[in-house]
């Protein structure tokens, strides 16, 4: 539970309470948390330098029996993502040490770059998603997430951000629903799997649900999406959400690529890169959660999610290097490469969206190419578009929820890299060097005229290491910024 409240920590029962302290400035108007910062910097092994910590029980100027003290470094290097790393490590901090409830005292004498607003915000989001535990496998559940987390504010904050704390709840939830999934071993989320788990979350959020079955996408000429599907004996679907606003001014599509798993087909991977293939459905989780996340929020956008889900697998029915497919579109591709499958079901989906829905505005969300993550890195995403206010706008949304991203170029002449000699394109580059930037381009070749950005996520969707808040595996990256920026835009 999550509650943003005024109190006397010198009257309310508090079992533990985390505090934030910069080596240079006192960043609390409280006087009893003033009292107990003054008192732990009298003390030789903390004085407030990024990381330090140190406890203290049964202080006089609080009920608290026990008083977590964190650094964070000088005052003007502070933001909201340091907030929300330190609620996200003192959360953590908790779980391990088997307790209940936490209690944080919010700064408000932060530098004027940081609005009061943010911090406390980013402070909930921190504690929300570091109280996230993916451990359905385990049978002994030795660590348990906190029952309560209690931020403490002035009054003039808690009235100001009293919607917050239900707007903050429940983007976490959607971004936890979406590391789930994303954690979830492939055996357990084949496309028929995953495909019945986001109808029944959606179904339950109101949202107008729809799929398309094997027979269906036949019928409908979903030529590429049914190719990458032909060598696994699981069956491929394509899942509409739709969540309407009667007056809504905006309509926006959003794709997301769901590869179940992704052996590479008969280009297969090597053991250490297909490790961690049941994360290749990342972009589908974070859209429907999304979708899911918008029926709650009750998002004053009409959006609908096209969501393509498939397995990658080598078999005697696979799709072999060489041949040749139609898209939706009716555009011939000839196959490269079988691990070039994702941008494949994405374009029959982004097409179908455009025919189907006619949106003012489409993003796909891939866990694309590995060329992102030689380019970005592991913790930011590409962002590609002809737009540029639409690339500014979704990078801005990142800067806010520290999901970030980088616009990244779209060479008219590197589509020459894409020309097939026996069709009208091919689904992989003639060079190996910008991988990232030509899948994009192969993606634009189906988009018209309509405004569209792509994130390429291969980076950030999944982290073997825990973060300060994120365990191991699924990070639900794009659920924040998606929401973010259906907000702003």
């Amino acid at each position: 539970m999550l509650r943003l409240i005024s109190a006397d920590l010198k009257k309310d029962k508090i079992e533990t309470l985390a505090v934030p302290v910069c080596e240079d400035k006192n960043i609390h108007s409280d006087a009893s948390v003033a009292a107990i910062i003054r008192k732990a910097k009298r003390l030789k092994e903390f004085n407030g330098k990024k990381d330090q910590t140190i406890t203290l029980y049964d202080l006089p100027e609080t009920t608290a029996h026990r008083v977590v003290l964190r650094g964070l470094g000088k005052a003007a290097e502070l933001d909201a993502e340091t907030l929300r790393a330190f609620a996200g490590k003192a959360v953590k901090d908790c779980i391990q040490k088997d307790l209940t409830a936490l209690w944080l005292a919010a700064p408000d004498k932060c530098p004027a770059k940081t609005p009061l607003s943010s911090i406390v915000t980013a402070m909930m989001e921190g504690a929300c998603l570091g109280n996230h535990r993916f451990d359905r496998y385990r049978r002994k559940k030795e660590k348990k997430p906190l029952k309560s987390m209690v931020f403490v504010t002035t009054p003039p904050t808690v009235r100001k951000l009293k919607s917050t704390v239900s707007r903050v709840s429940k983007i976490c939830q959607g971004t936890t629903l979406a590391r789930d999934w994303i954690s979830m071993p492939s055996n357990d989320k084949t496309p028929e799997q995953l495909t019945r788990m986001i109808v029944q979350q959606a179904k339950k959020q109101g949202l107008k649900t729809r799929v398309l079955q094997e027979k269906q996408l036949q019928q409908e000429k979903f030529g590429a999406l049914l190719a990458v599907a032909a060598g696994s004996r699981s069956k491929p679907s394509l899942v509409i959400l739709e969540h309407r606003v009667a007056g809504a001014k905006k309509s926006v599509a959003l794709v997301g690529k769901g590869v179940t798993f992704d052996s590479g087909g008969l280009n297969i991977k090597t053991g250490g890169s297909m490790a961690d293939m049941k994360s290749d459905m990342s972009g589908a989780a974070a859209v429907a959660a999304t979708l899911i996340t918008a029926a709650r929020l009750k998002t004053k956008v009409n959006l609908t999610g096209i969501i393509p889900i498939v397995e990658n697998m080598p078999s005697g029915t696979a799709i072999r290097p060489g041949d040749i497919v139609y898209s939706y579109a009716g555009k011939s591709i000839e196959i490269g490469n079988t691990d070039a499958e994702g941008r494949l079901i994405l374009i029959d989906a982004m097409a179908y969206a455009i025919k189907k829905f006619k949106p003012q505005l489409l993003v796909d969300l891939a866990t694309l190419t590995g060329a992102c993550v030689v380019a970005l890195g592991e913790k930011i995403a590409g962002v590609f578009s002809h737009d540029d206010k639409l690339a500014a706008a979704i990078t801005a949304a990142g800067m806010t929820t520290h999901e970030r991203c980088w616009p990244m170029p779209l060479p008219e002449d590197y589509k020459e890299l894409l020309k097939s000699d026996f069709a009208d394109l091919n689904n992989i580059s003639s060079t190996r060097w910008g991988g990232a930037i030509t899948a994009a381009l192969f993606l634009s070749e189906f988009v018209g005229d309509t405004r569209w950005a792509h994130i390429d996520i291969a980076g950030p969707a999944y982290g073997k290491k825990e973060s300060a808040y994120c365990g191991p595996g699924g990070t639900g990256f794009g659920v924040r910024l998606l929401t973010e920026l259906l907000e702003k835009i």
